[in-house]
């Protein structure tokens, strides 16, 4: 399922699309008083991704941007090399496949027996050797204004999105300057980067200037696809993780969390950061806006 970009009035190249049909479910149950309740709640479902004729993995995703999620997973999996060439991806509804087409040779047998179970609440996959490649990444030089990090988070954490329709989701969205460019959202914050990475490479996109921003834990997976993706900033909301820490201090890249209101951490590329912003002039945030941000 692709949903369409934006509108003109939004600062989003692409924005959650909340309302569109398939990605929530009308259910009812029984509140704590016995009270009749139906909510929304995220659906769910498998997407098998193919690189040419070879079966990767099977991914539980909310169904929205399977081409992206496929192009990004791959991507981020170090199985789509520099200078080979997307021949196509070919989308299947009915069989809830995805085959990436290119025109190199498919031999991963021996990475795909090297699987590593991750934090991601929708248990993440990632492959052995994956921070093989982190080996020799060199980020770009980037710094962030405070001030246009906490317009980011503000205008982020206001955007109606399906994180704030339904919960049990998580968002990653690709940020420029203080603007934010690309909101996706899915049911494992790996997914979503995944997609992220995905439309950047579809597009044409670099990773210059860029900031990627997620409600997640700043965990190692989530450290280790920014900085192959060539992210130099990635935020979050929640916390991290010590790994996490230590990955992004070994690649040198800026690690900011607890991003709420006017207070954040930073725990890892501070030399990025231009303090241009007086923490005690930036609003507190309000208890409506991600309200469900106990889930993440």
């Amino acid at each position: 399922m692709q949903l369409p970009p934006s509108d003109d009035a939004s600062p989003y190249i692409i924005a959650p699309a909340p309302a569109a049909p398939g990605l929530t479910r009308a259910v009812t149950g029984t509140d704590q008083t016995g009270a009749p309740q139906t909510i929304d709640v995220v659906e769910e479902r498998p997407l098998t991704i193919f690189l040419n004729a070879q079966e990767i993995v099977t991914a539980m995703t909310i169904g929205d941007y399977p081409e992206y999620l496929a192009l990004g997973f791959l991507r981020n999996q170090g199985m789509l090399k520099d200078g080979e060439t997307v021949l196509r991806v070919d989308y299947d509804d009915e069989l809830e496949t995805v085959v990436v087409r290119t025109d190199g040779q498919t031999t991963y047998e021996d990475k795909l027996k090297k699987k590593t179970r991750t934090s991601g609440c929708a248990v993440g996959t990632v492959f052995g050797d994956m921070m093989e490649g982190l080996e020799g990444v060199t980020l770009p030089a980037a710094r962030l204004r405070t001030s246009h990090l906490y317009s980011l988070a503000k205008v982020i954490n206001t955007t109606p999105s399906l994180y704030l329709t339904a919960g049990a989701i998580h968002g990653t969205v690709l940020c420029e300057g203080d603007r934010p460019l690309v909101y996706m959202e899915d049911v494992g914050r790996h997914n979503a980067v995944d997609k992220i990475a995905g439309w950047m490479l579809s597009e044409g996109v670099g990773p210059e200037g860029k900031t990627l921003y997620t409600t997640g834990r700043l965990t190692s997976e989530m450290v280790i696809k920014t900085a192959l993706m060539g992210i130099p900033i990635l935020a979050s909301r929640s916390g991290f993780t010590a790994w996490g820490v230590e990955i992004a201090r070994q690649v040198g890249l800026t690690l900011i969390g607890r991003l709420r209101g006017r207070r954040f951490v930073c725990l890892a590329g501070e030399e990025r950061l231009i303090r241009d912003a007086d923490p005690a002039a930036v609003a507190d945030e309000d208890s409506k806006h991600r309200r469900k941000g106990a889930e993440t």
